[in-house]
C-alpha cells in the first residue's frame, strides 16, 4: 500500500553541510521536472543528475514519472541492484526527493518469507508423511513432495530386502511410480554411502552426466544438478534421497541441499516409523495367532464348536480361552477338550493365556491321568512370578459306536451342562481346586455319556455373570442358561453355541462385560461320515 507523507515548508539549501551530509540521498526538482538540488548521495545514486537538468534522463524512469503525477505518496523501484523508496516532501511549487536505501531490508524481508515458506513446508511435509504408517504410501508422499517442492524429479530408495531394492520416482506435476530395482548403488556416487547413513556427498562432486539411468525417470532428458541425502532412521537408516534437477535449470545450491537433509531427516523418521509399525504388526499377527482361540469343527467323529468374545470389543484377545487337542494314541483314542479364565482381562491376561496353553499342549503325554495334569499345570503355575489364577476345566471325549464318552474335572470352575435330547439340562458331577493358588490341588471328575444329538456344554462365568436385561443390571445367571440350552436339544454343536454367545450378547446390549467363552462338545446324530482322518465336518443323516 502506498503511504502518505506530510508537507514540510522548508527548503534545503545547497551547499548546507548538513544536507550534502545527509546519508539519505535527496533531490529538489520545481513545478517542470528540473532538478533544482541533490546533494552527495544522490549524485552517487543518479551520476547524470545535475542542477538545471531535468529530471527524465538523469534519473530512474520510475522516479521521473512519480514527480510527473505530482504524487504526494512513497514510490518504491529499482537502482541498478539497488531497492529505493522515495519519499516526496512538497514545498510551493518544488518536492524533495528522499531516497532511502531499502536493499538490506528488502532481503531481510524475502529471507524471512523464503524462511517461513520452508518451515510451513518442513510442517505440512511431516504432517502428510506421518498420515500413514504404510511403508509404500510414506515413500509416495516424500517422492511426490520432494519432486514437487525441492527438484525437478525425485527417487526415493528404500534398504534391499532380498537384492532388490523398494523404489518410487516421481516427476514433478506427476503421480509417483513404485518398483523394484536390481541394481549396485555405488554405480552413483554417495548413494552406497547414503543408503548406509553416511553423511551427503556436495552435489558440486557429482557428475550429472555419470548418472545411471536406472535414477532417471522415463523421459526425463539431460540432468543438470543431483543431490543424494541419507534419509535417517530410528537406529538404522532408512533409505536414501536423489534429487534431479534438468539442464536447463540452475545448480543446487548449498542453502539448498542443506534444505534437503531437514526434508531428508523427517522423510526418514516416517519411513522409520512405518518400517517399525510394519515389523511390530507382523510380530503381533504371528503371536496373536498363538492367543486367539483356535477354529473347531468335528475330531475322532466327536463334533466340537466354541465361540469367544473378549472383555474389550476393541481386542481379540483376554484372559478366557479354549482348545481341543486330537488324542495322542492317534485315531480312535480321547481328544482332549479343555476351557479356562484367567484371572484378568485384556492383554496381561492373554499372555498368561498363552503361557498356560502352551504348557497344556506340553503335558498332553498326561492326558489320560486329569489329576496329574492339573497338578503338573499347578506346579508349573504357582511356581512362577505371576500372581494371577487360572479356571479350567477337562474333558476327554472318545467316541463309542453311537454315543461319545466324555471324562470331564473342572478346577475352580462352574461344572459343565449336559443337554440331553429330550431337552433336560443336567449338571456334571464334578469340581476342583483353582489352579495356581495352593500347592496342592483337589480334583473329582465324572463320566458322561452323550447319545446322538446330546451335548456337553462347557463356559466361562462371563455368561452367567453378564449383566444387562430391560434395566442393565441382572445377571444373565444359570438358570437362563439353562433355559435356552433346554431349546438346543439335537442341535448341531456350532448351533448351540451360537445360540447361547446371541443370546448372551443380546442381554448384555452396549454393556459392560467379562471375557466370554462357550465350548460345546456334541455326539452326532444318525449315522457319521467321517472325512479322512476323523477330520473335517463330515455329513450327518438323520
Amino acid at each position: 500500500m502506498a503511504e502518505r507523507v506530510e508537507t514540510a515548508p522548508a527548503t534545503p539549501l545547497t551547499g548546507d553541510r548538513g544536507w550534502d551530509a545527509a546519508p539519505a540521498a535527496a533531490i529538489v526538482a520545481d513545478g517542470a521536472g528540473v532538478i533544482r538540488a541533490l546533494n552527495e548521495a544522490a549524485r552517487l545514486l543518479f551520476p547524470d543528475a545535475a542542477p538545471g537538468r531535468p529530471l527524465a534522463g538523469a534519473v530512474a524512469d520510475w522516479l521521473a514519472e512519480a514527480d510527473e503525477r505530482r504524487t504526494s505518496e512513497i514510490t518504491r523501484g529499482e537502482v541498478g541492484e539497488r531497492f529505493i523508496a522515495a519519499h516526496p516532501v512538497p514545498h510551493g511549487d518544488a518536492v524533495t526527493w528522499w531516497l532511502v536505501d531499502e536493499t538490506d531490508i528488502r532481503a531481510a524481508q524475502d529471507a524471512l518469507a523464503h524462511e517461513q515458506e520452508r518451515t510451513a513446508f518442513l510442517s505440512e511435509a511431516s504432517a502428510a508423511l506421518l498420515g500413514s504408517l504404510n511403508l509404500e504410501r510414506c515413500m509416495e508422499v516424500a517422492a511426490r513432495l520432494a519432486a514437487e517442492h525441492l527438484a525437478d524429479a525425485a527417487l526415493v530408495l528404500a534398504p534391499a530386502t532380498g537384492g532388490l531394492y523398494p523404489a518410487v520416482t516421481c516427476v514433478r506435476g506427476g503421480e509417483p511410480t513404485r518398483g523394484r530395482l536390481e541394481i549396485d548403488p555405488d554405480e552413483l556416487p554417495g548413494l552406497g554411502e547414503a543408503l548406509q547413513g553416511f553423511p551427503p556427498v556436495p552435489s558440486r562432486w557429482l557428475d550429472p552426466d555419470s548418472a545411471p539411468r536406472w535414477v532417471l525417470p522415463g523421459e526425463f532428458g539431460p540432468v543438470g544438478s543431483i543431490v543424494v541425502t541419507p534419509l535417517p532412521g530410528h537406529g538404522v537408516p532408512a533409505g536414501a534421497l536423489v534429487l534431479l534437477r534438468g539442464g536447463d535449470r540452475r545448480t543446487f545450491s548449498e542453502q539448498e541441499e542443506l534444505f534437503a537433509r531437514l526434508f531428508a531427516a523427517r522423510a526418514g523418521a516416517a519411513m522409520s516409523a512405518a518400517r517399525v509399525f510394519a515389523l511390530q504388526a507382523s510380530i503381533t499377527d504371528t503371536l496373536m495367532r498363538e492367543l486367539l482361540p483356535p477354529t473347531l469343527e468335528q475330531l475322532g467323529g466327536v463334533e466340537f464348536a466354541g465361540r469367544y468374545r473378549p472383555a474389550l470389543d476393541g481386542e481379540r484377545i483376554g484372559g478366557d480361552f479354549y482348545d481341543v487337542h486330537s488324542a495322542v494314541d492317534g485315531d480312535g483314542g480321547e481328544s482332549l477338550a479343555v476351557l479356562g479364565d484367567v484371572c484378568g482381562k485384556g492383554l496381561d491376561a492373554a499372555v498368561l493365556t498363552g503361557k498356560i496353553r502352551t504348557t497344556l499342549r506340553a503335558l498332553l503325554p498326561t492326558a489320560d491321568d486329569h489329576h496329574r495334569l492339573l497338578g503338573l499345570l499347578n506346579r508349573t503355575i504357582a511356581g512362577g512370578h505371576d500372581t494371577r489364577y487360572v479356571t479350567l476345566v477337562l474333558a476327554s471325549a472318545r467316541r463309542e459306536g453311537a454315543t461319545v464318552r466324555l471324562r470331564v474335572t473342572c478346577a475352580g470352575h462352574p461344572p459343565p451342562l449336559v443337554v440331553r435330547a429330550d431337552g433336560r439340562v443336567e449338571e456334571a458331577d464334578t469340581r476342583g481346586s483353582l489352579i495356581g493358588v495352593l500347592p496342592e490341588i483337589e480334583s473329582v471328575s465324572a463320566d458322561v455319556t452323550l447319545n446322538p444329538g446330546e451335548t456337553c456344554l462347557m463356559f466361562t462365568d462371563g455368561i452367567i455373570e453378564a449383566k444387562g436385561g430391560p434395566l442393565g443390571d441382572t445377571m444373565f445367571g444359570e438358570d437362563r442358561l439353562r433355559r435356552i440350552l433346554s431349546e438346543c436339544a439335537n442341535m448341531p454343536a456350532d448351533a448351540v453355541v451360537e445360540r447361547v454367545q446371541m443370546v448372551a450378547s443380546q442381554w448384555i446390549g452396549r454393556g459392560d462385560h467379562d471375557d466370554m467363552a462357550v465350548l460345546a462338545i456334541t455326539a452326532p446324530r444318525g449315522q457319521h461320515l467321517a472325512a479322512v482322518g476323523g477330520h473335517g465336518r463330515g455329513r450327518y443323516t438323520a
